[in-house]
């Protein structure tokens, strides 16, 4: 895999380094799309108006109360709600299915479509029935991808959908595209997640691809099925990229004839003269089975290079995670490692949107015929990612091959993606071919001692450890054909049946139906003349994750909830950050009295008349990860105000804080933004006004000292938004 990090051309359909078009960046397939869906004439700003946007049950519900607090009649265009992820409704009693019903009515009331539960997982459902070439679908999740399939998916949080429904625009600034041109054709044994994991590899740590749209290309492609063309798209999530878009071929026209829409087809192929900004070379011969060790999936390689020295490497990985978990638990891989070097595994997942696809469950499937997984500690759970998917492969004899061999076969499902599902026992070591591993992300609580070592691989290379009875093994040592699959028959019945679609016709008289957790935003305070805040959680680790900010797994059943689900804002990563934030937000100025003679002493004059009073955090890179709004949100209703960082991690964090009225704070000075300090920017609508950096007096042991802010590029609308405090005050002003 070769990364160049320069312009690039396309020249008798492969890439060249001569400039041979000075518009070439207008031909590349991203730019078309977008140009398509931009609804004016900004040379600086695109204003994108999406086809269909689609949530699920974690996000969905504060999406609409936002939307209904802002002036929602009706759902303009598509909206589909499925309910994959707070699915088990045993966890805090009713809520779960209270928040269900609350979507079905919602769906009647402005016109939307209403996916019950199990019936698919969220972006398998958007690739079976919404996705078409030439298409954009927003989401308020982090792998909406459906780039294979000619369609830019968009992950994005909640304040952005929001706006869509009421049709107002996702606005960019006109995104750098990556050519990623393949050749070559992957070896038997070798699956998506190997191609995926070795791109996230090469990519991330760098930000090659961040904030940019991916563009695939090459005579690779032709090789490649859809399934698992969907299986690398999904992952390209775990780069920081935008967006991603393939060229189409007879085997995307095939899925969608398969999948009763022929008409969503249309031939896409890169122009010659297309310029690109960047390129990333990828040959399919050379990709090997492919390992991302704890706690990130960048942290990748091959599993023949980790064979080859386990203790050394396993060593690295997990002091590198007990220095991130800072004594509140201790991973132990070494203790994995037995005698003759061999890596033993306690569980083996295949799930979601990236493993439980037809194709990958077919070629666990081979593996594992006529195999037997054992009765020691290792066990592994199969969840297709749909029932039409579900019904095939009960059709094609995959179930059987899989529970013969001594799997559990689940129903559709994104739990073990997010810590809901398959949660393994403290201590122990989980191979996934889920989207992430990142801390806690398998649902294990530091706080509480626990600590679970999570692994992502491809499904086949999880077959052969499963066949293997636990021990590490890639699928390369295994198989030797390359794989055939009985090819799937789509049965749409099962959706017609089950799937309300009330898209075009509403029922303004029907009410929605509240459970007694569901609760409206509370206000939030416009930005005044001046902030004054106090920092109440310093994280220096090299990048912060939104489920550090805002746990997954069980947290995620209050999140129709606000001020519920906000006691669980850094709970892993700083329980000492909500009782501080609520100790700002509950100061008068009597108060602060001793803080405003500190600052006075040097010279400084604090206005608290006309300042607001907030908390903040300061985190070097925060954001990395999923799209949930809540990580921003919890700590708006929190008291919030600000977040400082050297840079954000994603574009849908930074969005997510400047929609809840999070001033986004930019600094290369982290060294005096230390816990318990205080840091007064007085003028500080002005400088957002006129887009100007600001300086920050910061209070700390009776010393002030000055950090230069800045806010990044923000629009118009952004601006007011932060101005006005939230998306919600916004649109009612």
């Amino acid at each position: 895999m070769k990364l160049i990090n320069e312009k690039v051309w396309i020249q008798d359909g492969k890439p060249v380094k001569e400039a041979i078009n000075e518009n070439g960046r207008d031909l590349t397939l991203a730019y078309q799309i977008l140009k398509n869906h931009d609804s004016q004439s900004d040379p600086s700003v695109m204003h994108i108006i999406f086809d269909s946007l689609t949530s699920h049950d974690i996000t969905y519900v504060g999406i609409i109360q936002t939307a209904r607090a802002s002036g929602l009649k009706e759902f303009p265009v598509p909206y589909v709600l499925t309910n994959c992820h707070n699915t088990l409704c045993a966890v805090g009693g009713t809520i779960n299915e209270d928040d269900h019903r609350f979507a079905l009515s919602a769906a009647h009331k402005y016109g939307g479509i209403y996916v019950p539960p199990n019936m698919g997982v969220i972006h398998s459902y958007n690739r079976e029935m919404m996705s078409g070439c030439g298409r954009m679908i927003l989401g308020s999740d982090s792998h909406t991808r459906y780039g294979a399939l000619g369609t830019m998916g968009v992950g994005e949080g909640g304040g952005e959908l929001a706006k869509q429904l009421l049709r107002r625009t996702w606005d960019i600034q006109r995104p750098e595209v990556v050519l990623v041109y393949m050749t070559g054709e992957v070896r038997p044994g070798i699956g998506p997640h190997d191609v995926a994991l070795a791109l996230v590899e090469a990519t991330y740590a760098s930000g090659f691809v961040k904030n940019r749209v991916m563009e695939f290309a090459g005579p690779g492609i032709a090789s490649l099925s859809q399934d698992f063309r969907n299986g690398v798209d999904v992952m390209t999530t775990e780069t920081t990229c935008l967006s991603s878009i393939w060229e189409t071929d007879e085997t995307t026209q095939e899925y969608f004839q398969v999948h009763g829409r022929p008409e969503a087809y249309q031939e896409m192929k890169i122009q010659e003269g297309a310029c690109y900004d960047r390129a990333i070379l990828v040959d399919l011969n050379e990709i090997e089975s492919m390992i991302a060790l704890p706690m990130h999936p960048s942290v990748a390689m091959s599993i023949h290079a980790l064979q080859k020295d386990p203790k050394r490497i396993l060593q690295k990985i997990q002091d590198n995670a007990n220095q991130q978990l800072s004594g509140k638990a201790q991973m132990n891989l070494v203790e994995k490692v037995d005698e003759e070097g061999r890596i033993h595994v306690d569980q083996g997942v295949i799930a979601g949107c990236s493993g439980g696809t037809y194709e990958n469950i077919c070629a666990a499937a081979s593996i594992l015929k006529n195999g037997n997984t054992g009765n020691g500690q290792f066990r592994l759970s199969v969840y297709p990612d749909s029932m039409p998917v579900y019904r095939s492969l009960m059709e094609n004899g995959a179930v059987t091959d899989l529970i013969d061999a001594g799997a559990i076969f689940r129903e559709a499902f994104c739990g073990p993606c997010f810590g809901a599902g398959d949660t393994p026992a403290n201590g122990e070591l989980s191979i996934r071919h889920t989207t992430r591993n990142f801390p806690n992300r398998e649902g294990s609580k530091p706080n509480e001692g626990q600590i679970a070592g999570v692994c992502l691989m491809d499904a086949r290379s999880i077959a052969a450890t499963a066949a293997n009875k636990g021990i590490l093994t890639a699928a390369t040592d295994v198989v030797t054909q390359k794989e055939t699959c009985p090819p799937m028959v789509f049965h749409q019945e099962i959706y017609e049946r089950r799937v309300y679609n009330g898209y075009g016709h509403p029922e303004p008289d029907f009410d929605l139906i509240y459970g007694p957790n569901i609760k409206d935003w509370p206000d939030q305070p416009s930005l005044k003349d001046h902030i004054l805040l106090k920092i109440v959680s310093h994280i220096e680790d090299d990048v912060t994750t939104t489920d550090e900010l805002i746990p997954s797994g069980e947290t995620s059943s209050y999140r129709s909830n606000p001020l519920r689900l906000a006691e669980f804002t850094l709970s892993r990563r700083d329980p000492s950050y909500v009782p501080e934030a609520k100790k700002v937000a509950a100061l008068t100025t009597d108060d602060l009295k001793e803080v405003i003679d500190a600052y006075a002493l040097k010279k400084v004059t604090v206005d608290c008349n006309r300042s607001n009073i907030a908390s903040a955090i300061y985190a070097r890179k925060p954001g990395d990860g999923s799209a949930r709004e809540q990580a921003a949100s919890c700590q708006r209703v929190l008291g919030g105000g600000a977040n400082f960082a050297r840079e954000y991690a994603t574009k849908r964090y930074r969005s997510n804080c400047i929609n809840w009225g999070i001033l986004p704070f930019v600094t290369e000075d982290e060294s005096v933004l230390v816990n318990g300090a205080w840091v007064y920017v007085p003028d500080v609508t002005e400088h957002l006004k006129n887009d100007e950096p600001c300086t920050g007096y910061v209070l700390s042991d009776g010393k002030v000292n000055t950090v230069t802010l800045s806010f990044g590029v923000l629009t118009d609308d952004e601006k007011q938004i932060l101005l006005d405090g939230c998306l919600i005050n916004y649109y009612k002003h």
